[in-house]
């Protein structure tokens, strides 16, 4: 903060600031103007040591003021004053908006990597892709009926096991042993490792 803010900062208008608080939470706008005159300057000067930039400094000072009244009513001097609600609000603002701008730096940076990789074959993809679901379907036939049923409708139709059970007309306890026997031997037959 610079030395003016501080000036601005009376021992008078620290002890009124309880009660315009009060009736911002009651949502009185007059009494918000005394608040926001009196907290506007320390925020934004928190809010720019913490992010160096004037106009995202501006943008974040005006976020917390707008905070400040909708959040008023949650505001307890029991347990700090006004300023000290104020600055931490605005604090932890000025905090997320750092680590916001760094995630999206970082994923632009992701981005640009992704686009300098060369480019997958997609016909060997694809091709890889046919086979495996061959293997699979290969599988599959080499199961019990109930069992193929079972895998299906829990793993390709997306059924919850009583779903599958109450589909097949089979006790749960049943559906359950034949799903975990089913994928065992689909385990064993894709050469799948545990």
């Amino acid at each position: 903060m610079t030395d003016n803010v501080r000036s601005d900062r009376t021992p008078e208008l620290e002890a009124d600031l309880p009660s315009l608080m009060k009736k911002v939470a009651e949502g009185d706008q007059e009494a918000f103007t005394g608040v926001f005159q009196a907290v506007s300057d320390p925020v934004f000067g928190m809010v720019s040591r913490v992010l160096r930039d004037r106009a995202m400094s501006e943008e974040v000072a005006q976020e917390v003021l707008v905070e400040v009244w909708r959040t008023a009513p949650r505001y307890d001097p029991g347990r700090g004053s006004v300023f000290a609600w104020v600055l931490t609000m605005a604090h932890r603002r000025a905090v997320d908006r750092v680590r916001s701008e760094q995630a999206a730096s970082s994923r632009e940076a992701r981005v640009a990597l992704l686009d300098r990789e060369t480019e997958f074959d997609q016909v060997v993809e694809e091709v890889e892709a046919r086979f495996e679901r061959e293997a699979v379907r290969s599988c599959l036939r080499g199961l019990s009926e109930l069992q193929r049923q079972s895998v299906t409708l829990a793993y390709y139709r997306g059924l919850t096991y009583r779903e599958v059970a109450e589909r097949l007309a089979q006790p749960l306890g049943t559906i359950k042993s034949r799903l975990r026997d089913g994928l065992m031997k689909l385990r064993d037959c894709l050469g799948v490792t545990a």
